[in-house]
């Protein structure tokens, strides 16, 4: 098996030791320097990763004003002293070769030219004001990944000139997940996995998903003798430490959950008293699971029905130490057509556990609270009337899903229809990890100002008419934040190595500037920061020295909901007033496969974050090394197709056509074709990775989902063929 070719732990120890020779020097050519640096002294600089959006708690260890090595933060919740290959290798993006420089200016198809950032912000700022006065504030848009210096910075610009739509990633990412708990359990709480007895992971992936924690609670888990069972249409690396994998259909999990709510009630292993006093809506919810047998869902979903009666009665028996782990993007986050649905039901069997605050079932978290500034004296801009130009919060479009979220997918082709005018994106790379990429260029292209800030180039900055440069992680201090019990923040720990780039806080304070809106960035970031962690009893001396502080958590807040009702809402009038089913009911997917088809379906690598890893010198060569991009096919459907392991094969959709080398294995369900997600750069301006492999966001229609509009990136079918046949 492929598993034991190329075990986890081995290349990431092999690319934990290839990032530490990185630093050492020899890769940026400087020679007689290493001779004289060798007995040089080395600084510890606390950090964070910037590799992936768990942002790592990390040591920058500096050696001669460069970057020497990186090492993980005992304290930080993320990391626990650990980091995983993207943490090792991202330590030379500062050096990267696809850095952007300068600000750039498009004057023609990928033809861009180096300005100053005087010119950069007079011409933005200029055309920015005549959008506003042409067209209004609710045709501006600003999307990006929320960190926590970006998360203040820019939606306070946005709000500045009156835009309210602030979109962040979640909507190709978990956007299902979080509209659904938000209107059934009022937020999202977490399996207690250090305690619990049962747990069902649905597609989720810790081993190969965020963080090393992560991991490693899972592991734990699996030592103690924790009953895991992962239920996936693929055999991912988290199975290493799963009791059991259970291969499902892609795109039925909630037929699945449908019926173990079935057993739960038919046999009275649901926690009556807990149901009773905490949720709304059980009798109609108890008639509509009704009918979802076991037997029903095995037709559905292909598993055995005697396998959905042993997980839900192992789910029954073990409460309320027993859970469905809350999910992220897999299997339904944004994948499929019954995604938010689906989470419903995820809620709802959970409180059927009556595990909610209790020990092994799912906890809400109650982090310590970061302060702000003064209002009097930082006065903020008054909170924008302007209608949101992405459809979220209207009646008759996206009424449900979360104005923080939005739907960031959907603006390319917003912009084609007129209702989109001027957009910012801020490190987010749309165009690339994001359905039908043509759709999303032009789309992009047709704004009358498109402006990207980012560190590297990317398929989305090919697009903007303007490219704003900002320092790499280990170039700049950001504002702190708050992760488990304890406050952490990045500091810088070399200087700038281009000096035309720039912190975003500088950024967007000179634009607010340019456009007459500099009353309310009259501060510096200091002041945020100082502002931020005053309530905590903690300095900024003391984050730049220690990198993570301990703080008092808050006492555990008693039991509730965040519901209009207070309760769990098994039946959730929200979805009745707007025409949604307010009791899950089962949806079939978009996508089935048949004969001559396999739904097509993505998932994570452990040594990639998206697609802007693979542009990583380091990360492309562990992937060639292991051939690692292949597309995965079930080894007797190969076999009817006459197709062997390392065939070139051509993979075709109604939308594209493209050639990959196959692996074929046991690990993948019959009826899905499983490609790695992290794959197929195709921005010109890079010189690393442009080109290897495929991404499945090729094959797949630019759609959102009904209720959260997510982008449902699986829902497509595909035909494969070898090459020459």
């Amino acid at each position: 098996m492929w598993a034991n070719k190329f075990p986890r732990r081995t290349f990431l120890k092999a690319t934990a030791a290839t990032a530490a020779a990185v630093g050492a020097g020899d890769v940026f050519s400087l020679g007689e320097w290493m001779k004289q640096a060798s007995a040089a002294p080395v600084t510890k600089i606390p950090s964070l990763c910037e590799t992936c959006s768990a942002a790592c708690g990390m040591w920058v260890h500096v050696k001669n004003g460069r970057i020497w090595k990186v090492t993980g933060q005992k304290d930080h919740g993320q990391s626990k002293g650990k980091l995983c290959a993207r943490g090792h290798a991202g330590i030379a993006q500062a050096y990267h070769k696809d850095r952007i420089t300068h600000p750039m200016k498009r004057v023609g198809e990928n033809d861009f030219v180096p300005i100053t950032w005087e010119q950069a912000y007079s011409e933005i700022a200029a055309k920015l004001k005549k959008v506003l006065q042409e067209h209004g504030p609710d045709k501006v848009f600003f999307s990006h990944n929320p960190r926590p210096t970006n998360a203040f910075y820019w939606p306070r610009l946005m709000a500045a000139v009156g835009s309210s739509t602030i979109q962040s990633h979640h909507s190709m990412c978990s956007t299902g997940r979080d509209v659904a708990y938000k209107w059934t359990t009022g937020g999202m709480a977490t399996a207690d996995l250090g305690n619990t007895k049962y747990i069902v992971f649905l597609g989720r992936n810790y081993v190969e998903g965020l963080s090393p924690s992560s991991a490693a609670g899972m592991e734990a888990a699996y030592a103690k003798g924790t009953n895991i069972i992962v239920v996936d249409p693929r055999h991912s690396n988290a199975c290493l430490f799963a009791t059991e994998w259970v291969p499902i259909r892609p795109g039925t999990d909630l037929a699945l959950l449908l019926a173990v709510a079935n057993v739960l009630i038919a046999e009275n292993l649901y926690d009556k008293e807990f149901v009773d006093e905490w949720c709304v809506g059980f009798d109609e919810f108890k008639k509509g699971m009704k009918d979802y047998t076991p037997e029903w869902a095995s037709s559905v979903t292909d598993i055995p029905a005697a396998t959905i009666y042993a997980i839900a009665r192992g789910l029954g028996k073990n409460r309320p130490a027993s859970c469905i782990e809350q999910g992220y993007k897999a299997p339904n986050g944004c994948n499929y057509a019954n995604g938010t649905q689906m989470f419903r039901m995820v809620a709802c069997v959970n409180a059927l556990l009556g595990n909610y605050g209790k020990a092994g079932g799912m906890k809400f978290g109650n982090p310590p609270k970061l302060g702000s500034l003064d209002a009097k004296k930082h006065p903020a801009p008054p909170k924008p009337k302007a209608k949101r130009c992405d459809g979220v919060g209207i009646k008759g479009e996206f009424p449900l899903c979360q104005p923080n979220q939005g739907i960031v997918h959907m603006m390319p082709q917003r912009a084609l229809e007129g209702k989109a005018k001027a957009g910012f994106l801020y490190r987010i790379n749309v165009a690339r990890n994001a359905p039908q990429p043509e759709l999303l260029t032009k789309g992009y292209k047709a704004l009358d100002l498109f402006v990207v800030c980012d560190i590297k180039w990317s398929e989305s900055a090919m697009c903007a008419h303007y490219v704003l440069p900002e320092c790499s992680a280990a170039e700049r201090e950001d504002l702190p934040t708050v992760v488990g019990a304890a406050v952490t923040m990045r500091t810088a720990a070399i200087d700038v190595v281009h000096s035309e780039t720039k912190p975003l806080p500088e950024i967007v304070t000179e634009l607010a500037g340019h456009m007459g809106l500099g009353k309310y960035f009259n501060f510096t970031r200091e002041d945020v920061a100082a502002a931020m962690v005053k309530p905590l009893g903690v300095t900024l001396e003391d984050l730049r020295t220690k990198g993570t502080v301990k703080v008092k958590a808050p006492a555990a807040k008693p039991l509730g909901f965040n519901t209009k009702s207070k309760k769990i809402e098994m039946y959730c009038q929200a979805f009745a007033d707007h025409g949604y089913k307010p009791v899950p009911e089962w949806e079939p997917p978009y996508a089935k496969a048949d004969k001559n088809s396999f739904v097509l379906i993505h998932g994570k690598q452990g040594f990639l974050s998206h697609t802007t890893s693979i542009s990583d010198p380091y990360l492309l060569a562990v992937a060639k090394r292991g051939d690692l991009e292949r597309l995965w096919i079930n080894a007797d459907r190969a076999k009817k197709m006459g197709i062997r392991d390392g065939d070139l094969v051509e993979v075709s959709s109604p939308q594209a056509t493209r050639k990959v080398r196959v692996k074929v294995t046991e690990r993948v369900h019959p009826e899905a074709a499983y490609l790695p997600a992290g794959y197929g750069r195709f921005a010109p301006f890079l010189k690393t990775g442009v080109g290897y492999g495929i991404n499945p966001n090729d094959f797949t229609p630019c759609r959102a989902e009904a209720i959260s509009g997510h982008a449902m990136m699986m829902e497509v079918t595909v035909t494969i063929r070898k090459v020459g046949e």
